[in-house]
């Protein structure tokens, strides 16, 4: 379906989703990428999302999840500022001098390493959409049906072959769930795809 297409991006989420996403990448010969998305947790309950910001500038936030919390204007903005500073890192760390392939118009496959409450990736979709990309496809290896339902209705499509019940976690799927570094995430950034020659120098 995808396989060979000029308007496709594969972007992975950083750091555990690249080195599934390269593979991805080399299999449909499509460009690789990564967007940094920082998830902006509620105040005391950092795993349950009140919005996100990204690259560029973009942010997206849940009004209703702001108000029901009665977060304030200023707690909102401390949680933004701490964010900001994490995602200036991760984008110089993983880019360096190199600007981010652009998904304005492109089909955009967006790739992690699986779901478990899919908060992040559904915040990293959000943040997509303010781009103007063509289409955007989540796709994960595992992950909690319940997220993979949930995302439908903020993605185009959802790619998620295992979804096993009951679900506990992403890592006892795989053989090998050590942590990606920030090396393997550059120089798998480097590494040439069959989409065509290095896109960024060493």
């Amino acid at each position: 379906m995808y396989e060979g297409r000029s308007d496709l991006v594969v972007l992975a989420l950083p750091r555990g989703g690249v080195p599934v996403a390269y593979e991805v990448a080399c299999a449909l010969e499509a460009p690789l990428d990564v967007f940094v998305v920082r998830k902006l947790g509620v105040p005391g309950h950092p795993e349950f999302a009140m919005g996100a910001i990204a690259g560029g500038g973009i942010s997206v936030f849940d009004q209703d999840v702001i108000a029901a919390n009665a977060i304030s204007e200023r707690a909102l903005a401390a949680v933004v500022q701490r964010e900001q500073v994490e995602l200036a890192r991760r984008e110089k760390i993983y880019r360096a001098s190199c600007p981010s392939v652009p998904v304005a118009g492109q089909v955009v496959i967006v790739v992690d390493d699986g779901l478990a409450t899919g908060s992040t990736m559904r915040a990293a979709v959000l943040a997509l959409r303010q781009q103007g990309p063509a289409g955007i496809v989540v796709a994960v290896p595992v992950g909690s049906r319940q997220a993979c339902d949930a995302l439908n209705e903020v993605a185009d499509q959802v790619i998620c072959p295992l979804t096993p019940e009951p679900f506990s976690a992403v890592g006892p799927w795989y053989a090998d769930f050590s942590e990606t570094t920030d090396d393997e995430v550059r120089y798998l950034l480097r590494k040439p795809t069959a989409a065509g020659p290095e896109k960024r120098s060493a």
